[in-house]
Formats: structure tokens, sequence, C-alpha cells
């Protein structure tokens, strides 16, 4: 059908890092009359999805991960207009809130930004508070953003500690269920995450969108 093939054009787009045709055909899309959950979903999702799975197995490298971002990101904006407010097929907010930080006496930033700008892609509100950032800053800038999510970054092993700090931060306001915390950095493993009581951990930037897709969903 014309309908798959232009949905599978906007996945290659996606893949291929071409910006131009990744709007193009997305308005070609909305023009034919597609559902923009459908291209949402079966085109630029499963186009990042793909691009993640390359990524995690050494087919794709940071550049094509950053080309296909900003392909993501083009195309997202074509369509956001007609998505602010609606749940996906897959159960994830288009336009849903998210604060993100790399945590206090840490000032590594380059993974959490790619990791912002992924999600920003995706279609999320990303408020980047940047490095070295408070804990008690974090929970108040979620708070007053509306947020549903907190993604924390750490590299140095000295400051993981905090980011259990924070999830106690949470309970101890009575906020724990009201976030999704995710976690992220060189140190971060999948046990450690569980350990402390985060939602998930994801190894790079493109799994972490999908992470957070997954997390909401099963709101």
């Amino acid at each position: 059908m014309i309908e798959n093939k232009i949905i599978e054009k906007i996945a290659q787009a996606i893949l291929d890092g071409e910006v131009g045709v990744a709007t193009d055909t997305t308005r070609i899309a909305l023009e034919a009359g597609l559902d923009p959950m459908q291209i949402l979903n079966d085109g630029l999702m499963a186009g990042a999805d793909e691009v993640g799975k390359r990524f995690e197995c050494g087919e794709y490298f940071l550049p094509e991960l950053l080309l296909a971002g900003r392909a993501l990101k083009a195309a997202m904006e074509v369509i956001n207009p007609l998505l602010a407010g609606k749940a996906t097929a897959a159960g994830s907010w288009v336009g849903g809130r998210i604060v993100i930080a790399t945590v206090q006496t840490d000032i590594h930033d380059i993974g959490k930004n790619i990791v912002g700008s992924m999600l920003t892609a995706a279609g999320y509100t990303v408020t980047d508070l940047g490095v070295d950032v408070p804990l008690k800053s974090i929970v108040d800038r979620a708070e007053e953003v509306g947020a549903r999510v907190i993604a924390v970054s750490v590299l140095l092993t000295t400051s993981m500690p905090y980011i259990k700090d924070l999830i106690g931060l949470l309970k101890g306001r009575g906020l724990r269920e009201k976030y999704i915390v995710v976690v992220g950095g060189a140190s971060v493993t999948e046990a450690w995450a569980q350990s402390i009581g985060a939602d998930g951990t994801a190894r790079n930037a493109a799994e972490a969108v999908k992470l957070v897709r997954g997390l909401l969903k099963a709101i």
C-alpha cells in the first residue's frame, strides 16, 4: 500500500539522518490523510528504535545517533501541533514533561546533553537544569514545571550516592509515586539502579527514549 511505503520512507529517513526527507515525507503523510499517531509510532519512533539497536550493536556510532536525532526532532516539529496532549498508541505522552540534570558534585554533561536532545526530538518537553544540581532544586523544579519524569545523570562514582538521596528526598516529601525516576551514566548499572529504587536506566540515548516511553506506557 502507498501508506505503508510513506511510513517506511519516514522510518528510513530517521535511520539515514536525513532532515529534509524526514520533514518532507512527514508533511506528505499528513496531506495524504495518515493518522499522526501512525506516523509517530510506525514511522518516526520505529526509525528511532532501529537507530538504538544499531548503536547498541556497534553498527552506528555517535555521529549517526546525532544525525538521527536531528531528523527526528525536525519531523516531530511538523506533527507536534497535531499531537499535543494526546497519548500515542504506545502509551507514551506526547509533550510530556521531563526534568533532567547531572546530580550535585558532578559536572559532566555530554551524556546528559545527548539524552536530553533525543528526548526533545521524540516530542517530550525537557527542562535541562545543567550540572552539579542540588537535590532540592531538582525536585522543586520538577514540581514547578509539572514534570512526570526526573532523569538524573552521574559519571563520578563518588557522586552516585546522591541519586539514592534524591529518591529518599522524594519519599520524604511524599512525592515518590508521583515521578518516574530514570538514571544514567558510565558507572550506572541496572543492578545498582534497582538497588536504590530507581525506575530504570539505559545504556545510550536512543535506549533512554525507549525506556521513558515504556515506563509511561505502564502508568
